[in-house]
């Protein structure tokens, strides 16, 4: 079965070269699913036992499926995030060099590994919005084939570059375009020509660069896989696969993820913004229950904040914690930050182990080094906001932010199976204690 759904896996990551493919193939399975669309600028005709989602900027993205009986109900709450660390075209694309090349004029997005963008065939991806007669409309976009390279520069004109090289994202990073007989105004109008509409009526761009190279399974026994963006596409489908599975007659069952995680989730669309509080309000108000049911139902919910975790390295197992440590094919990942950039605590990790030994599926726990910063990710955010118990999980990962990214094939399964058991009992608080029922 973790081969198959690996493979699966695979098949989601290559068809989502943006946040907006992300979201648009999850919208794709939930459809597939019998869930419905609602609008936020509309009002909610919403009922117990539905399937629906909500989705904001088409970045992000929430489902939800109500219980039939909701009298003592919580939320079971699975979160991830839609987008990746790439490059992002600028408004006025086209650079020339000395009229004999053109090159596409872009910004990071996010924290990179800049040198495994070189040498590789890249493409563009994104949103376009189209002025069609009165009205602007939104066209989601990508160039199915090799249109660009960040070219190398040589080693004889750089001799220092295997001792350690800084990139500057201006000079270094900018993706070769076209030969010199290509001119400012090329770029939309080959971006028209893939939408079938004039270059004039292209009104805004959200346009980013994406790696060409296919995820693969591989290794001696296939126990890898490797793949662009796997963080965090990787958490996105799992948790997916085991929300579709999964069901409460007592809870709401929801379905987050959210865009801008890799810039601080500080957007209108974002895991610090309003959307995650909104929905879950409007489900409580939509059903029929009261004020006080909400804030009672937020006391006894439950969120997994799901995005990778670092594995030992091969080369370099002493970049890790000695002991608090995490390996591919070995399990979920529980990871704790002493300074809260990761939400896990003593209960969390308590329900979340519960949660995995009943679905018989192996945790790790992974913490910094004591003398390293770390990461962040969406968790202690969507915790600041909404004041729930969370713990933050993951895949052991290798090569975070690269743009070829390798984890086990195994533990997809490990992942899916757990979420699926997450989103198949209610949690409730009695007396200090923590039940599953």
């Amino acid at each position: 079965m973790s081969v198959e759904l690996t493979k699966e896996l695979l098949s989601f990551v290559n068809s989502s070269p943006s946040a907006f493919h992300t979201v648009l193939n999850i919208e794709t399975m939930l459809k597939a699913d019998g869930y419905r669309e609602l609008r936020e600028s509309e009002a909610w005709d919403i009922n117990f036992n539905g399937k629906y989602y909500v989705k904001r900027n088409d970045t992000s993205i929430i489902a939800f499926h109500a219980g039939r009986n909701l009298t003592d109900y919580s939320f079971n709450i699975a979160a991830s995030h839609s987008d990746y660390p790439t490059f992002k075209i600028k408004e006025k694309p086209e650079l020339k060099v000395k009229d004999k090349y053109v090159q596409l004029n872009t910004e990071g997005y996010g924290g990179m590994i800049c040198p495994t963008w070189f040498d590789r065939p890249l493409s563009v991806a994104g949103r376009v919005m189209i002025k069609n007669d009165d009205h602007l409309e939104t066209r989601i976009l990508k160039v199915d084939r090799d249109i660009l390279i960040i070219p190398s520069l040589a080693i004889h004109m750089n001799r220092q570059v295997n001792d350690g090289a800084a990139y500057n994202k201006q000079v270094d990073m900018v993706p070769l375009f076209g030969a010199g007989s290509m001119s400012v105004g090329d770029f939309d109008n080959m971006i028209a020509c893939e939408l079938g509409v004039d270059a004039d009526s292209i009104y805004g761009k959200d346009l980013y660069i994406y790696n060409r190279s296919e995820g693969i399974l591989w290794g001696e026994k296939q126990e890898f896989v490797s793949a662009p963006h796997l963080d965090d596409g990787e958490c996105a489908f799992a948790a997916l696969k085991g929300f579709l599975k999964g069901s409460c007659e007592t809870a709401v069952n929801v379905y987050a993820c959210f865009d801008n995680e890799e810039v601080g989730s500080m957007s209108k669309q974002g895991a610090g913004s309003s959307f995650i509080y909104d929905v879950l309000y409007r489900i409580n108000y939509g059903l029929g229950l009261t004020e006080e049911d909400f804030y009672r139902a937020l006391a006894s919910s439950f969120m997994v904040s799901a995005d990778n975790a670092h594995a030992v390295h091969p080369n370099h197992p002493e970049k890790t914690d000695a002991e608090n440590c995490v390996y591919l094919n070995e399990g979920i990942v529980i990871k704790s930050q002493a300074g809260q950039k990761y939400t896990s605590d003593a209960v969390s990790t308590a329900v979340f182990r519960d949660i995995c030994k009943e679905a018989g599926v192996p945790v790790q726990f992974f913490a910094n080094r004591s003398d390293e910063a770390g990461g962040s990710t969406l968790g202690n955010i969507i915790t600041s906001h909404v004041s729930i118990n969370a713990v933050d999980i993951g895949f052991a990962q290798l090569a975070m932010h690269s743009s070829f990214e390798t984890a086990g094939s195994k533990d997809v399964e490990y992942m899916v199976k757990a979420v699926t058991e997450f989103f198949g009992k209610h949690i409730y608080i009695e007396k200090g204690n923590i039940y599953r029922r």
